[in-house]
C-alpha cells in the first residue's frame, strides 16, 4: 500500500512569489500533494532581483516542487509588469488549459523596511514607501486580474492572498507605518473582495498569514539556520514561537484539497488557525500560535511552550 499524496494530482497552481520563504514552502507542499505547480519571482540563476538575495532561485523552488512528488515549473516574471503576467498565463492556458490555485505571494519588500518602522509618515521615503505599495498591493492587483479569467473557466478554484496579520489583529493595530500597515492590509481587503466575485463560479478566496516566519532571509539576520535556530531564542526570547515556512505551505495544501473549503470563503486565516482545523504540524511536529502568543503577550507575559 502507498503512502504517496496524491490529493491534488492533476490540479494546476501558480505560486507568484515562489523564489523563498512562504512561496517557496507554498509551491513545495503543493507539489508534495502531486500538484503541477508554475512559481515565479524575479530572482533566477542569471539575475539577481532588488532584493539583493542570490542564494534562492525559481529555478531550484521548481526542482524542490519536483523533488517532492509535484511538476515545478519556472517562469521568471515580474509582476509589476502586465505584459509579463499576461505571458505567464498564456503559457500556462496552452500547456494545461486550465488553473486551479492562485497564491498571491508576491512581496518582496524587506529591504525597504530599514528602519522605517515606527516613524511618521512624512518621516518616511517616499520612494520607498511607494515602493512597498508597488510590492505588495499593485502585484497582487495585476496578477489576479490577469489570471482569474483562467481560474474561473472551471468551477471551484481557490485564491490564496498571502499577508502578514489577520484581519482580527490588524484591525486594532497600526502595523509599523503607513506604507507597511496599507500593504499588509490590502491583500485581506482583496481576499473579501475577490469572494464575492468568485462565488458564482464556486470559486473561494482566502487571506493568509503566518506567524513569525523563519525565512531564509529572517534566519540569516539572527545569524542562524532552520537547523539552530533555537541558538537565537536567548538573545530573543520571543522568537520562541516563531514557525517555519513549512506550516504555511501546509495551511494552503490542505485547503487546496479541502472540497469544503467554501466555508472560509472571504475570510482571513492564519496557519496556526487552519492546523487546528486540519491536523498538521510544522516541520517539527509543533502547532506554533504566533498570534495568540503575540495578543497574551500585550497584557501578559505568556510562556511560548504554552502556544506551541
Amino acid at each position: 500500500m502507498t503512502t504517496e499524496n496524491t490529493s491534488l494530482a492533476g490540479r494546476v497552481c501558480l505560486v507568484a512569489g515562489a523564489t523563498r520563504g512562504a512561496g517557496r514552502a507554498i509551491a513545495v507542499q503543493l507539489g508534495t500533494a502531486g500538484a503541477t505547480v508554475y512559481v515565479t519571482g524575479r530572482t533566477t540563476r542569471e539575475k539577481i532581483s532588488e532584493v539583493g538575495r542570490a542564494t534562492e532561485t525559481i529555478e531550484e523552488t521548481a526542482e524542490l516542487v519536483t523533488a517532492a512528488g509535484g511538476e515545478g515549473i519556472a517562469v521568471p516574471t515580474d509582476h509589476l509588469d502586465p505584459e509579463q503576467v499576461r505571458a505567464l498565463v498564456g503559457r500556462i492556458d496552452r500547456e494545461r488549459g486550465r488553473l486551479d490555485v492562485l497564491v498571491n505571494d508576491v512581496w518582496g519588500g524587506e529591504h525597504l523596511i530599514g528602519s522605517a518602522f515606527g516613524k511618521k509618515t512624512w518621516e518616511l521615503d517616499l520612494a520607498a514607501g511607494l515602493r512597498m505599495l508597488e510590492l505588495g498591493v499593485r502585484t497582487h492587483a495585476v496578477t489576479s486580474h490577469t489570471a482569474l479569467p483562467l481560474l474561473v473557466r472551471h468551477p471551484g478554484g481557490l485564491v490564496v492572498e498571502v499577508t502578514d496579520g489577520t484581519a482580527a489583529y490588524n484591525a486594532t493595530r497600526f502595523r509599523e507605518n503607513l506604507f507597511y500597515d496599507l500593504a499588509k492590509n490590502a491583500p485581506i481587503r482583496m481576499a473579501f473582495g475577490l469572494g464575492k466575485e468568485l462565488e458564482e463560479y464556486g470559486g473561494t478566496a482566502v487571506a493568509l498569514t503566518p506567524g513569525w516566519l523563519r525565512s531564509e532571509q529572517m534566519l540569516t539576520t539572527f545569524g542562524v539556520t532552520e537547523e539552530t535556530w533555537r541558538d537565537a531564542v536567548e538573545k530573543i526570547p520571543d522568537f520562541a514561537i516563531s514557525e517555519s515556512p513549512v506550516y504555511v505551505g501546509r495551511a494552503v495544501a490542505a485547503l487546496a484539497a479541502d472540497p469544503d473549503r467554501h466555508r472560509w470563503n472571504g475570510r482571513s486565516l492564519s496557519s496556526a488557525e487552519l492546523a487546528g482545523e486540519y491536523g498538521f504540524t510544522d516541520a517539527d511536529g509543533s502547532r506554533p500560535d504566533a498570534w495568540g502568543f503575540i495578543v497574551a503577550g500585550e497584557t501578559g507575559q505568556p510562556d511560548a511552550a504554552d502556544y506551541r
